[in-house]
């Protein structure tokens, strides 16, 4: 049985590992505990945050413009009797559009 501490790993700040070389083998036990579960914490934040993307990237419809959020919902708008697509969605308090195409393209 050896009577050496164990090495730090490297890639550990000097400050950190100072700390915990002068921390008693109780608040070890309980550093020990809470770096695993904030570690689990912080791995599932990432997950979920992942996921929240790549749903976000799946469910852009494929002619949205980049400047239209992917909430916006399309309305239709009739000037001059004839009918066009707005893509449109709300800012805050305000309700903002982009055009998108006629309703009838061959008119």
């Amino acid at each position: 049985m050896s009577f050496e501490p164990p090495t730090p790993p490297m890639n550990l700040p000097t400050d950190l590992v100072n700390t915990l070389n002068e921390s008693t083998p109780e608040h070890l036990r309980d550093i020990a505990t809470y770096a695993e579960e904030l570690a689990e914490h912080k791995e599932r934040k990432a997950r979920l945050e992942e996921e929240t993307t790549e749903d976000e990237i799946e469910k852009r419809p494929d002619d949205l413009p980049d400047d239209v959020p992917t909430k916006a919902t399309i309305t239709i708008k009739e000037i001059n009797d004839n009918r066009y697509y707005y893509w449109q969605w709300r800012e805050g308090e305000k309700i903002k559009s982009k055009y998108k195409g006629p309703v009838n393209p061959d008119k």
